[in-house]
């Protein structure tokens, strides 16, 4: 699962799906916003698809993509289940523990950062975004 998302092309795509979630959106989409050709978008999504971070439904001709919520929610209770365990005090934080890692508020089934934070995986504003 972290090798599927340990590149940069497959976060951004993971990203986008969430932001369209729930309805999702076809490989066109996702193509023509991320400007990532065809044949290498088809790779990235069949490498999401097999670790079950991308679910795929047939919609006429289409395929269209969804980000699959329920295990990116299992990825981050996965990363944060030894959150702040070494801080004073100990014991597990929940996601939304200020002063642990970033804020993390739940909804839609999918995990954001909370108000005000940028996420720090996407480009930032006038840097070159490299693929």
């Amino acid at each position: 699962m972290f090798s599927a998302m340990g590149t940069g092309p497959r976060l951004r795509i993971v990203q986008l799906l969430l932001t369209a979630h729930p309805t999702g959106m076809v490989a066109g989409e996702i193509q023509k916003e991320l400007g990532i050709p065809g044949s290498t978008l088809s790779h990235h999504l069949d490498k999401l698809k097999s670790e079950d971070l991308v679910k795929v439904r047939r919609e006429g001709t289409f395929l269209c993509y969804t980000a699959h919520t329920e295990a990116l929610q299992e990825l981050l209770a996965f990363l944060y289940a030894e959150c702040c365990t070494r801080a004073p005090g100990g014991g597990q934080a929940p996601l939304a523990s200020p002063g642990c890692g970033p804020d993390i508020t739940v909804g839609c089934g999918g995990a954001k950062p909370a108000e005000g934070r940028r996420n720090a995986a996407a480009p930032r504003t006038g840097a070159p975004n490299r693929a």
